[in-house]
């Protein structure tokens, strides 16, 4: 600690504990053997990479990284000394560079290689791009200026520009840009870790015709990172140290807190310069893998997709009857999307599916059904039957101006989406669900009967008495959701013998652990949304058994003709994926999809894989039906 260190870190008696201890005993890691300095070096942990690193350095070298690994080390391994991780735009998470497109307009022209590039820099500072990133020129005025330089530079050489050179065409082509998904995964994995995320965009006040790509890129990214520094704002641009300094304030963060990605070695430098970690951009995945070695988090391979919170969606409210209003959230544009949950969720349970179904462009809107959430919960039970359920979303539908939309639904939505596509055909363009399939109705037989037939559904049983399931759920709402919410390598709640146990939790411990799919603040989010209603609106779902039969009896049931999804999930207990045999005689067009390692709860459990089941099927289903799409990622 006496050597000199860079970034500084504080000398306090917790600094120094945990250097001594990173040093000579090791890092916690159950990789990392103890005092793993100590060990000869074919004994150290190539799987602990702060003690690996230490372990292979002179005593001398580890002291002088040792500032370096306290930002990112503890003991044991948990949280980054970071507090915000920031990313040039160019190169980083869009691809490609404007400089490639140059470069490929150059090719086409038949222009030397870097011409543009070389004119531009040849004007020094005050060239129309640089006056442009710092805001002094909007981009229809900039493009006369680039012009005459370009025609002025090329005359000087002796080269012929031709004459179908223009700026228009040239930025035309800068705009065919895509996002780096796997930097937007990564900022997420880091905003969930607590790290802020932010953007540092050499970029012009877009006001041409063609501005709408701009305006989309710029949407994803107020959408995908907790901020976004625009130079034609700031009045400064990259790597100007104005610029960074201007994105650390907005943070509250300081230079020794921050990391810096980017493709250009100048910013690199700046950013080094003022105190900042710093990572060159040359390969992609290997500057995530050595982002994850500087913070301990995992951000290379499969990531859970980014969610949306309730502060990060519209919401809104239609009045579906007197009395009864249904509250919904909506993210993105484009073809409709509606979002139906099932039991005991709320529109929260599609917090995965919102923003990755929007940012494939379509219009997502995800609704409390009636009796959850902010939703309106009427007492009575017969508002939860399956034909007043239906008549409430085509007026919920009808109130959003929606001539139709595509239905997705979950458990009880499940059903719900099921009968629609049924009864109200004309309204849906598709329909999918998961986990439950379409149960074929048998007009002679009782549906009790059939229940009581079928051990696994027993807790149905128990939900028919008024009162009595709704005590025992609501006695402690936040063991309701640690025992439910579970995911297919967690114990599950068992859904028999409970009418012989007296209740669903009984013999149950009182103190139960959280499972890993549910967050300390998606739990407490659950809790205070059923703090309001309570549980007999959900369960009055489940006491409309006869009522629903005797209604889908009375309607003619053809088949469903149009575009279909079933997604089944290996590892549920009650809605079993055989229950789904011979769906194809009633459903034709049926796109089936199945999740093995996957309990009940497929949104939350396994939300990056059923993503990347929706999202295809949406798109190939509105291709079908020459419905246009417009992704934004």
């Amino acid at each position: 600690l006496v050597f000199p260190v860079f970034p500084p870190v504080p000398l306090t008696l917790g600094n120094v504990t945990r250097a001594i201890v990173l040093l000579f005993v090791g890092c916690g890691s159950p990789a990392c053997p103890a005092s793993c300095f100590l060990l000869p070096a074919e004994h150290k942990s190539a799987h602990c990479t702060p003690c690996y690193i230490l372990s292979s350095l002179s005593a001398s070298a580890a002291t002088r990284s040792l500032s370096h690994l306290l930002l990112t080390t503890s003991v044991p391994h948990s949280s980054s000394m970071y507090k915000a991780a920031l990313f040039g735009l160019w190169g980083g998470v869009l691809t490609p560079h404007p400089l490639k497109s140059f470069q490929k307009v150059e090719k086409v022209l038949n222009l030397p290689r870097d011409f543009i590039w070389d004119t531009l820099v040849k004007g020094g500072d005050q060239n129309a791009l640089f006056r442009a990133e710092r805001g002094k020129l909007t981009l229809t005025q900039m493009f006369p200026e680039l012009e005459a330089d370009c025609r002025k530079e090329a005359d000087s050489q002796g080269l012929p520009l031709p004459a179908q050179f223009s700026a228009q065409t040239l930025f035309d082509e800068v705009r065919q840009v895509e996002f780096n998904k796997a930097v937007l995964d990564a900022a997420a994995t880091l905003q969930r870790q607590g790290i802020s995320t932010c953007v540092l965009a050499n970029i012009w006040v877009d006001d041409t015709p063609q501005r709408d790509n701009t305006a989309k890129v710029l949407s994803v990214l107020e959408s995908h990172f907790d901020l976004v520094v625009r130079s034609c704002h700031v009045g400064a641009k990259l790597p100007e140290p104005a610029v960074l300094h201007n994105a650390l304030d907005k943070l509250n963060v300081k230079p020794h807190e921050a990391l810096w990605l980017d493709i250009s070695e100048e910013s690199v430098k700046a950013a080094e310069s003022l105190g900042m970690t710093a990572v060159h951009i040359t390969d992609i995945s290997e500057a995530l893998k050595k982002v994850e070695n500087l913070t301990g988090i995992k951000l290379t391979g499969e990531q859970v997709p980014r969610f949306c919170g309730p502060e990060e969606v519209s919401h809104g409210y239609v009045t579906v009857k007197p009395g009864v209003k249904i509250h919904y959230v909506e993210m993105g544009d484009g073809p409709p999307v509606l979002l139906c949950h099932g039991f005991p969720e709320s529109w929260f349970s599609w917090r995965y599916q919102i923003p990755a179904l929007a940012d494939a462009g379509f219009r997502v809107i995800a609704a409390d059904m009636k009796g959850y959430g902010d939703s309106s919960a009427p007492a009575e039970i017969e508002e939860y039957s399956q034909e007043s359920l239906s008549q409430d979303l085509v007026t919920f539908m009808d109130k959003l101006g929606l001539a139709q939309a595509t239905l997705v639904g979950h458990d009880w939505g499940g059903v719900l989406v099921w009968n629609m596509a049924q009864y109200h055909p004309e309204r849906l363009r598709a329909v999918a669900s998961l986990n439950t399939p379409l149960f074929p109705v048998d007009p002679n037989e009782n549906p009790m009967d059939k229940l009581k037939s079928i051990p696994i559904f027993e807790y149905q049983l128990y939900f028919q008495e008024p009162g009595v399931a709704e005590a025992e759920l609501e006695k402690n709402l936040a063991r309701t959701f640690k025992l439910l919410f579970t995911t297919s390598h967690d114990k599950m709640v068992a859904s028999t013998g409970v009418l012989k146990k007296g209740g669903l939790f009984v013999g149950l411990p009182e103190e139960v652990p959280r499972s890993s799919m549910l967050s300390e603040e998606a739990l407490q989010y659950y809790v205070q949304q059923y703090t309001k209603s309570g549980f007999r609106g959900p369960l009055s779902w489940y006491r409309n058994v006869e009522r629903n039969w005797r209604w889908l009896c009375s309607r003619p049931r053809g088949k469903i003709l149009m575009p279909a999804l079933m997604v089944t999930a290996g590892q549920d207990k009650v809605l079993l994926p055989s229950f789904s045999t011979g769906m194809e005689q009633m459903i034709p067009n049926l796109t089936r999809a199945h999740i093995e390692d996957c309990s009940h709860w497929t949104q939350m459990e396994r939300p990056a894989e059923l993503n990347k089941i929706l999202i295809p099927w949406l798109k190939e289903a509105h291709q079908k039906t020459s419905i246009p799409i417009f992704p934004k990622l």
